[in-house]
């Protein structure tokens, strides 16, 4: 079995009865938890009217996390670029990796991040974003080389920085790009599980080697809960199944602390929606996450899994980053 990297993904979950500030802290918290257990790198996603997600402002975030920490590659997962210019990302980027050098990831995603009426107010251009997105990542590329010196446009800071790029997808599409423009590619099967099998066979498949990448290299992103008994896992995996129902409710409120019985909650029809969308979370004790990191692993053979972990207690949420590592450590006798 291939051996795997292990990161994490962040969307700065807001909390019922928590402040926004005491979320950052929290991410900082995780983030030098996870830095200390070995984790390779640490990403923020940007997400946008939510009340549950505090990661709008993705730059800004990354550098209190890079800052706060010492060694672990904090990016981004992603910036949705066609919220952007592309020379406004540069600059963002070659500020960071000027500020942190060597640790600055930036993963690019087209969807909005948000709901419809939000995505008009960010000015994005639905008409054209499936043309946008390419075009940017290229105008991206551009600023960042030392070629771009002669230029009338120019990214200061960015210009002639190793900052790498990845492309980000939750279906098909992201695949053929990041498989075309030779950069790797990671997928949100956190939220939308269905395609991604199908999308990492079309990378490999199709996958063109480029300066920026020899042969293919896939992140999964998943969701994650671990505790000491796996009672209590499915217990505090109840947050995670509350956040669901709201998004299929178009609820945005905080995230909610754990319920006995998530049947007074959701309906069957609801219960069957999350579950399919949840279908390859991992939840368990330590030796149910072993086999289940396993089972994914043979079956996925990819180069990184990276977890996303909806807990309400932050105690617990680094608890199961910590067995995650025990896990990880035990299935490859690390």
């Amino acid at each position: 079995m291939k051996n795997f990297e292990i990161s994490v993904l962040d969307l700065a979950p807001v909390k019922r009865d928590k402040t926004i500030h005491d979320t950052y802290q929290d991410s900082l918290s995780l983030a030098k938890y996870v830095e200390d257990l070995g984790y390779k790198r640490f990403w923020l996603a940007e997400h946008h009217n939510m009340e549950s997600i505090a990661s709008s402002a993705t730059s800004v975030l990354i550098g209190f996390i890079a800052n706060g920490t010492r060694k672990i590659r904090v990016g981004s997962g992603g910036i949705m670029l066609p919220n952007h210019s592309s020379l406004i990302i540069a600059e963002q980027f070659g500020t960071l990796e000027s500020l942190f050098p060597g640790r600055i990831d930036l993963g690019l995603g087209r969807a909005p991040g948000t709901d419809g009426l939000t995505a008009q107010a960010l000015g994005r251009n639905p008409a054209i974003i499936n043309e946008q997105f390419p075009k940017q990542i290229l105008e991206l590329q551009k600023y960042f080389s030392k070629e771009n010196s002669d230029a009338l446009v120019r990214a200061i800071p960015g210009e002639g920085l190793d900052i790498p790029m990845y492309i980000l997808g939750s279906s098909t599409d992201s695949a053929w790009l990041a498989a075309e423009l030779g950069l790797p590619y990671a997928f949100a099967g956190h939220f939308a599980p269905e395609q991604m099998e199908m999308a990492f066979n079309i990378y490999r498949e199709h996958f063109v080697p480029s300066k920026y990448l020899e042969k293919p290299y896939i992140i999964a992103c998943v969701n994650g809960v671990a505790a000491e008994t796996s009672e209590e896992a499915h217990l505090i995996s109840t947050t995670l199944y509350q956040a669901f129902i709201n998004i299929i409710r178009n609820d945005r409120k905080p995230f909610a602390p754990p319920v006995v019985d998530m049947d007074d909650i959701w309906s069957p029809m609801e219960k069957s929606m999350v579950l399919q969308k949840l279908k390859f979370t991992l939840i368990g004790n330590q030796k149910e996450i072993e086999e289940k990191l396993k089972s994914f692993q043979e079956r996925f053979k990819v180069d990184e899994i990276m977890i996303n972990s909806h807990i309400y207690d932050h105690a617990k949420r680094l608890e199961s980053y910590h067995i995650f590592r025990k896990a990880k450590n035990s299935v490859f006798g690390e």
